[in-house]
């Protein structure tokens, strides 16, 4: 716990951003540095609760009471110290993570807006461990045995470090030009800038990881093959076949999936030279799809330039305030505002696609109608409303409507790993496939999901790797 009384003294105070007429001209950072003794008064607002839920509904179970009194007492590198114990990668997290701890919160009863900053208090202790030098390599004995990691996005480049820090040589296989994964092609720099995730891959480095990139596994170097060089294999290739849009018109130009969009804004910030970007300067854009990716696109469009920005979501609008169905302490399903929403354009609700209308080979509208949300006990269905068919004008849309899971063909055809029922990897509880010494973990076999379930499956995923290849040890001793 923080202060006694801190939750009655201070309110919540947000960490500081930007402001929106100047962040839109360029694709730094959005977050503002808070005064330390702000981030003391913040951290001393965290209560004598009893029972901890913000660190039970963190999938890292990370020891939030703990670090918050830290901080509060000004005992930083205390605090880096209790954060580290569970989090890989708390500056990703720090950014990234929607914060489903501060869903948890007691004082965010009975609204989610006075709960405890707790998500930028962890991105203010990682950023002063990195300035104070407490971030250091950690070298282990070596095991003798190898793991093959195929990608370098959260959750391979947490079961990496682990299992780099158990003693084990890692090789890290990227099919990109780049170690990263999402994290470099996928989250746009105005949310986190490369050099922090650069900063923590050499620091992995220097901690014996080895990564090379460059590398499709299935096609390149077989999946086999693979598994027969080392002494086991982690897959965490992520969640990458985006759902599409079937209706017609789909075929016409303009008509992107998100990935594609924001990969090709990330290369150019990196000096790639991108032929035929895809470009939202001057166009009428419309994104399809309400959440993370496409609130992402929506940035990067204000940014690009785009004469107006629309994003559409085919349910109806959250609640202002949590329902019924939806009680503390689970995470609030309620309507909310994201960094790039509030730079401009606009939203709407309750939308469903029906065509795709174009001229000359190039999209110029959509046909859509309004849908009603029907809820029979647990069933939800959409009705289309009657008569309301409408045209939404369109130069560019981006198709930002979720991940179907991960393309396990070769995989399959080459290792004979098993699927679950949603065509993910089916993993036990120590995540290994049915394949002897073949593992997953991340979106690979938990399907979309958050970037902190990535790194606690990339983390659950390494015990499970270590203790077989220490058993393999001792049988074979």
């Amino acid at each position: 716990m923080g202060k006694t009384t801190g939750f009655i003294e201070w309110q919540r105070v947000a960490i500081p951003k930007r402001d929106k007429r100047e962040r839109i001209g360029d694709w730094q950072e959005i977050l503002l540095p808070r005064a330390p003794e702000e981030s003391r008064h913040q951290a001393g607002r965290c209560m004598d609760c009893g029972v901890p839920f913000c660190q039970s509904k963190c999938p890292l179970g990370n020891l939030i009471p703990d670090w918050n009194h830290l901080v509060w007492t000004g005992d930083w590198q205390g605090a880096y110290r209790r954060l580290d114990a569970t989090n890989n990668f708390p500056e990703f997290t720090g950014r990234l993570c929607p914060a489903p701890c501060e869903g948890g919160c007691v004082l965010a009863i009975p609204t989610p807006a006075n709960a405890v900053t707790i998500e930028h208090i962890e991105l203010e202790i990682i950023e002063r461990a990195w300035r104070e030098e407490w971030v250091e390599p950690r070298l282990a004995e070596p095991s003798g045995r190898t793991v093959a990691v195929v990608g370098s996005g959260p959750a391979g480049l947490a079961a990496a470090q682990q299992l780099a820090r158990a003693g084990h040589a890692v090789t890290v296989y990227e099919a990109a030009d780049r170690p990263g994964g999402l994290l470099r092609y996928g989250i746009p720099d105005f949310k986190m800038e490369k050099w922090v995730l650069d900063r923590r891959l050499a620091l992995m480095q220097a901690e014996g990881v080895v990564f090379r990139c460059g590398v499709a596994i299935g096609q390149d170097l077989g999946w086999d093959e693979l598994r027969a060089q080392h002494d086991a294999l982690v897959i965490a290739v992520g969640a990458r076949r985006p759902r599409d849009l079937e209706v017609p018109g789909r075929e016409l130009g303009g008509v992107s999936f998100a990935m594609d969009y924001l990969t090709q804004q990330n290369r150019v910030l990196a000096g790639d030279d991108v032929r035929d970007q895809i470009s939202a300067h001057g166009k009428r854009v419309v994104i399809l799809g309400g959440g993370d990716t496409g609130s992402d696109c929506y940035g990067t469009a204000l940014r690009q330039g785009a004469a107006h920005v629309l994003q559409v979501e085919l349910f109806p609008a959250p609640p202002a305030s949590r329902a019924a169905d939806n009680p503390w302490p689970d995470w609030p399903l309620i309507f909310r505002t994201s960094t790039s929403q509030e730079e401009g354009g606009e939203r709407d609700f309750a939308i469903m696609t029906k065509r795709v209308v174009g001229e000359h080979g190039q999209v110029r509208a959509l046909e859509a109608v309004r849908v009603d949300l029907m809820v029979d006990g647990a069933a939800r269905r959409l009705v289309e409303r009657s008569g309301s068919t409408f045209a939404i004008p369109a130069d560019l849309v981006i198709l930002a409507m979720g991940f179907l899971g991960p393309d396990t063909d070769a995989m399959r055809a080459q290792l004979g790993v098993e699927l679950d029922a949603r065509s993910n990897l089916k993993v036990d509880s120590s995540y290994a496939t049915s394949v002897e010494g073949v593992f997953a973990c991340g979106d690979a076999s938990r399907g979309q999901s958050l970037i902190v379930w990535a790194i606690a499956d990339g983390r659950a995923a390494a015990a499970g790797v270590d203790r077989h290849l220490r058993s393999a040890a001792s049988r074979a001793a």
